[in-house]
């Protein structure tokens, strides 16, 4: 494990490497203290709440979250050729499974240049007698194991009112490291190893400390292995039964209560959440007359500091097995005497509060927040957890106090990521129609220079075919076949002077002459200009509120005529016109609905383009909704159409709806 330590490594035992988080929140949930917080989408450790569990550690399938090694402490303090004290934790015996001969264990250690190597399983011996003293004396309270030391930090730090109720007793390992000064100098160094990342931060009593992981990479790096190590036993004074302490119930097994009624006042937790729920029940006082044995991890055998992470009960038959074979071999006399040496030391020990608890919010602030994430009442809270918290007013607290962000709401945020697919479909929908208007609009504009030049050049000989024959006309007899022929040139030659005047419109650049108009009279003008046959009903909503509106009258006359012309001719024989005029308070509203043909689907996208028709050839130009567009874009207008030509799908016909805006 390589490590890339943060600048400020001294105050930062816990910290997350940036480039390997993914943000999943697992760290947050799983975090007994809520000292993971979320910033900018990355996740960090704050130091000052940290209880040094490691839980985010073992969790975190990334490694995104590591720990400080102290490799390098070790290492100098090896090289400074001083008496150096190893001393290993009775976990040792589950995690270096390879070696059932524990001596060999204990060679490697000493290969490594220590010159003691002691079980701190015999300061955890010494811990069990001072904890069946506290715990036999009806006059004290009831209290709260202090043996792990994340437990104590947590209790510091989130119930610093139990402080109290802590026992004033010193670890095992601060235990041992008490007796082995005692029995060689004040000056000896000593380093502990154990599976427990707490521990370098626990006491400066003891000079250095490192996790089994830790130890592995130093055996590795100085090549010391079992074939090349002298086997040795662990240094006097031998452990005990206080091998049991890392499993759980192990300082009950340990102190060997004999009382079934001192036993049933003692209530066992271990693992985040149910020493989290033991210490709640406690300060509620649902817990009277109740010693605590807590532990953070679900024992010491679950450590982050394990090579693996995985396997309780196999590790627990490790523990056992390695105890069980220590008492057989176990010299009791010597073990009692050696106990009675050391008893007389001093193995108290102090607290100090570090109040860590966030500060609750007022019931405005903490509504406000809830309705960022979409909270508006008790319903919308779900408490799924996929933030990280357990609710989501917790969520929201963490949010006020720096700790969370709103985007970590997972049903919020999918919630958005829907709004934000839709408005950006709406928005692609839009692209497309501005896509296809700047499309139509070119060719409209290539169009229309290739119009005005056709209409320009074709305007001045047609004058004079229809002026000479007219001429012609005079002097032809009213019954002969000649005058026919001619009516026929005038007939036809007129039809191209309209087809003519049509490319003129279509390509005339003009801007549009504004004025007020009012409505009813450019509905009138639209529809006298247009003789409405017999079989077509024709009905004319007038439905709007505002009577006059800034249009250029001229040319929106024929915008509507042409449309109005067009569904008359789209039913050749019978069917219904509607023509309804409504507004809202942005724009005026001219709809005209057939009961026609129909549009086929294949041909509305080309039903504006220049000389597209689908009437017969010769009854139509294509020029005519094509002007209407580019009347009613000039306008700053939209038109939109909806057609069936399909009797399979329903009735037949077109609606055809323009839109001008009051204010241009």
């Amino acid at each position: 494990m390589s490590n890339r330590i943060p600048k400020d490594k001294d105050t930062c035992l816990v910290y997350t490497q940036p480039e390997r988080c993914r943000v999943c929140y697992t760290c947050v949930r799983e975090c007994p203290a809520k000292a993971i917080k979320i910033s900018n989408g990355q996740a960090e450790v704050i130091s000052s709440r940290c209880i040094a569990c490691g839980n985010c550690v073992k969790v975190c399938s990334q490694e995104a979250k590591v720990y400080r090694e102290s490799t390098d402490e070790v290492k100098q303090l090896l090289e400074s050729k001083q008496p150096i004290a190893a001393c290993i934790a009775p976990s040792f015996a589950a995690e270096f499974s390879e070696y059932p001969d524990t001596k060999v264990l204990v060679g490697m250690i000493k290969a490594l240049g220590f010159t003691y190597v002691n079980e701190v399983a015999f300061g955890a011996d010494i811990v069990a007698l001072k904890y069946s003293e506290l715990m036999k004396d009806t006059n004290n309270k009831f209290c709260i194991s202090s043996d792990c030391p994340a437990i104590v930090k947590y209790v510091e730090k989130y119930h610093p009112n139990l402080v109290q109720y802590l026992v004033p007793i010193v670890s095992p390992m601060v235990a041992l490291t008490r007796i082995l000064r005692k029995k060689y100098n004040d000056k000896l160094k000593i380093v502990f190893i154990g599976p427990c990342i707490a521990k370098k931060e626990e006491s400066t009593e003891v000079d250095a400390a490192i996790t089994f992981r830790e130890l592995r990479m130093l055996f590795e790096e100085k090549n010391i292995s079992k074939e090349n190590t002298t086997p040795v036993n662990f240094d006097p004074p031998y452990g005990g039964k206080g091998a049991m302490f890392p499993i759980s119930r192990g300082l009950l097994q340990t102190i060997n209560i004999t009382d079934q009624n001192l036993e049933n006042n003692v209530i066992v937790a271990d693992g985040r959440i149910n020493f989290q729920e033991a210490i709640k029940e406690f300060e509620n006082g649902l817990l009277k007359n109740q010693h605590l044995e807590l532990l953070c991890c679900e024992g010491c055998i679950m450590g982050v500091g394990m090579t693996t992470h995985g396997n309780p009960y196999l590790k627990k038959a490790l523990v056992k097995n390695y105890v069980q074979e220590k008492l057989t071999n176990l010299n009791q006399e010597l073990h009692e005497q050696n106990i009675s040496n050391f008893l007389h030391i001093d193995f108290s020990r102090s607290f100090r509060i570090s109040d860590a608890r966030v500060d609750l919010p007022e019931h405005k602030d903490l509504e406000k927040v809830l309705q960022q994430m979409g909270k508006f009442n008790e319903a919308q809270q779900l408490n799924c957890g996929a933030c990280g918290y357990d609710t989501c007013k917790e969520h929201a607290i963490a949010i006020i106090n720096g700790l969370a962000e709103v985007e970590m709401c997972l049903p919020y945020t999918i919630d958005k990521l829907h709004n934000s697919i839709i408005d950006l479909a709406v928005s692609n929908q839009k692209l497309a129609t501005v896509q296809q208007a700047l499309k139509h609009n070119e060719k409209l504009a290539h169009m229309g220079q290739l119009s005005a030049g056709i209409a320009h050049e074709l305007n001045n000989p047609l004058g004079v075919i229809i002026m000479y024959a007219n001429l012609l006309l005079e002097d032809c007899p009213a019954d002969s076949q000649q005058r026919k022929d001619i009516e026929l040139v005038v007939q036809q030659a007129e039809r191209c002077k309209v087809i003519v005047s049509g490319l003129l419109n279509f390509a005339r650049k003009n801007k549009v002459n504004y004025e007020e108009v009012d409505v009813n009279e450019l509905i009138d003008l639209s529809i006298s200009s247009i003789i409405i046959p017999e079989h077509i009903t024709f009905n004319v909503n007038r439905n709007f509120t505002k009577e006059t509106i800034q249009l250029d009258k001229e040319q929106m006359t024929q915008a509507l005529s042409n449309l109005i012309k067009n569904g008359i001719e789209a039913m050749p024989t019978k069917g219904t016109l509607i023509f309804q005029i409504e507004n809202n308070a942005d724009s005026l509203f001219f709809t005209i609905s057939d009961t026609g043909t129909g549009i086929k689907k294949e041909d509305m996208e080309k039903i504006f383009n220049p000389f597209f028709t689908t009437k017969e050839i010769g009854k139509g130009t294509g020029l005519g909704l094509a002007t209407t567009y580019g009347i009613v874009k000039m306008h700053k207008g939209q038109i939109h159409i909806n057609s069936n030509a399909d009797q399979t799908k329903g009735p037949t016909g077109t609606m055809f709806k323009i839109e001008i805006p009051f204010n241009l």
